[in-house]
């Protein structure tokens, strides 16, 4: 299985981008500001620009570099006595940790929201919102994930799970689509829900800067940054930051300038809002 995990990666994305924009489309959460022809073509070339970039900069994955620490021994997970299927669920869990943590920091430091805001600058929020990352973004988040796989000596079956599950996750928790507020209530303490990440994109910063999880939705609990519900609702929130929301932004060239253009906004963490 580890041998064609390109396959494996690209088959998952396929069928659950698949299934996201059926869903989208025959039971909607919230009725669209943009078509999708206005913003699909740019949200899914940043996806095929990334991926090209990725290859090109950095051509092992972190799967490769997992197999690499397995024969080397590198890390924690590869020094400790314990079971392989406990080094599996534990490498997974604590990946995911580590996202949680990058993603605060990417909202914290001013330099990396600055980046990550082009993500936010989405001016609706569907399936493809949650591939939307700039490049510059996707590079560093890369360099982290190896450093964590390195140090934690995760196993590359965990890994590969772990990647399979934080694509098909973003595209999950990214979704337009209706699931019923009762339903909902009791998925949000198993995954992320659309619901509840839906909050994340919200133009009210307080509402921003909370539940920054991706796969588990335990870390926003733990460490106090979970909000409920948008204090406007789901149907009456706006999507978005504060900048960048004339239609014209939705195009990939300007997406792309958006990191370098005006100021960082009040969107980043401070210590002194944190207070």
């Amino acid at each position: 299985m580890l041998t064609r995990e390109a396959a494996i990666r690209l088959g998952a994305f396929i069928t659950v981008f698949t299934a996201m924009a059926l869903w989208e489309a025959r039971a909607p959460r919230r009725t669209r500001s943009y078509s999708r022809l206005r913003r699909w073509p740019s949200n899914l070339g940043i996806v095929a620009l990334n991926s090209a970039l990725v290859r090109i900069l950095l051509p092992a994955t972190a799967v490769s570099l997992a197999l690499a620490g397995e024969r080397r021994g590198w890390g924690l997970l590869n020094n400790l006595p314990i079971p392989p299927w406990m080094a599996v669920v534990a490498s997974v869990v604590l990946l995911d940790g580590a996202i949680y943590f990058q993603h605060v920091m990417f909202h914290a430091v001013p330099a990396l929201w600055r980046v990550h805001r082009m993500h936010h600058a989405d001016l609706d929020f569907d399936v493809t919102t949650g591939a939307r990352f700039h490049p510059i973004e996707i590079v560093l988040s890369m360099l982290i994930k190896f450093g964590v796989v390195v140090a934690l000596g995760a196993p590359a079956l965990g890994v590969l799970i772990f990647e399979v599950l934080l694509n098909a996750t973003s595209m999950l928790n990214h979704g337009n689509v209706l699931i019923p507020v009762r339903l909902d209530r009791y998925l949000r303490w198993l995954v992320v829900t659309p619901d509840m990440h839906r909050v994340h994109h919200s133009i009210v910063v307080n509402e921003t800067n909370s539940n920054f999880g991706f796969n588990l939705p335990w870390w926003d609990r733990l460490f106090g940054t979970y909000r409920d519900q948008p204090a406007a609702g789901h149907d009456g929130m706006t999507i978005g930051i504060e900048q960048f929301r004339e239609a014209r932004e939705l195009w990939l060239d300007r997406m792309l300038l958006q990191p370098f253009r005006g100021p960082a906004g009040a969107y980043a963490i401070t210590w002194r809002r944190a207070a």
